[in-house]
């Protein structure tokens, strides 16, 4: 479950700012990434763990109006869901908190779950304990079913997952940060980030540069392709990375060649930026079309 907080200023350490509003609202990164997935034409299972409590049953009554199928979501009993705490400034910045509650509980069940029916991606978020992540990157792998981590947050054992082999991962400059151990800032930087971690161990490589857009790097081919952003007014960025991923896996699963996949999950968190919230800013296709005159690609429901 979301907690947002609107602030004029983000705060500084130790400094208590006052909000204009408070709106709790259900989210996750993998059931964001999910409903964004669905909004945008894809079937969607989603597999995971909620707890036995009032949060929990809106989240999983959240995903199940936007038709995602929820038949993989674990009800873990005595176990509080999973909350972030977000705080969002007027210029559409953020700062998230997340207490991991019942995902922290993901495991085999809940992989099987993922992996029980035949699947063109498995999406796979880092809000579950990493032994799950790479469970899950094994199991992929062993079944031939091609993977799309974004590495969010970055766990400790982030580069060794990569190591283990991915075939797209998608993280922002401060998780490439943490696999690599140096800073990433500029959409330049990012490119070569995304090179260093084909060299890790991805196949393909995404680096999110915010509002200066993404990079994109391919395993065996030279260099890094910078794909820009689109320019829209944006309000909170809090739910443009799970459309982006969203997007993103929709774009991979229906066949579209790297380069306009990233383009098109570009556009989608671009308009996810310009409403307030996280599963309510998930756009559909009329709704890229409208921020910024991109038709989305592929057909929708």
């Amino acid at each position: 479950m979301d907690v947002s907080v609107a602030v004029r200023r983000l705060p500084g350490r130790g400094e208590t700012v006052l909000g204009s509003r408070a709106v709790f609202a259900p989210g996750g990164k993998g059931a964001n990434q999910a409903v964004a997935a669905a909004r945008l034409g894809g079937t969607v299972r989603m597999a995971g763990c909620t707890g036995d409590d009032e949060f929990g049953a809106r989240i999983r009554a959240a995903l199940a109006a936007e038709k995602v199928d929820i038949g993989g979501v674990r009800v873990v009993p005595g176990c509080a869901s999973g909350l972030a705490l977000i705080t969002v400034e007027d210029a559409g910045e953020n700062t998230i908190a997340v207490a991991p509650g019942a995902n922290s509980m993901a495991g085999d069940r809940e992989i099987a779950a993922a992996l029980a029916g035949s699947c063109d991606l498995l999406v796979a978020s880092a809000e579950i304990p990493a032994a799950a992540l790479a469970s899950a990157l094994a199991a992929a792998r062993a079944g031939q079913v091609p993977c799309l981590l974004n590495m969010a947050p970055a766990p400790p054992e982030a580069a060794a997952l990569v190591q283990g082999g991915v075939d797209w991962l998608v993280v922002n400059e401060s998780e490439a940060a943490a696999i690599l151990g140096r800073a990433v800032s500029g959409l330049a930087d990012a490119g070569s980030a995304a090179r260093e971690l084909c060299e890790l161990g991805a196949v393909r490589a995404v680096v999110t540069a915010g509002s200066h857009g993404a990079a994109l790097a391919v395993a065996g081919a030279a260099g890094a392709q910078a794909i820009p952003a689109l320019r829209v007014v944006s309000v909170d960025s809090a739910g443009a990375g799970d459309a982006f991923v969203g997007a993103l896996a929709v774009a991979v699963a229906a066949g579209l060649p790297p380069g306009p996949a990233v383009h098109a999950a570009c556009a989608a968190g671009a308009t996810a930026a310009t409403r307030r919230g996280v599963q309510d800013a998930l756009p559909s296709p009329r709704q890229i079309l409208a921020a910024t005159g991109l038709n989305w690609p592929l057909p929708s429901r």
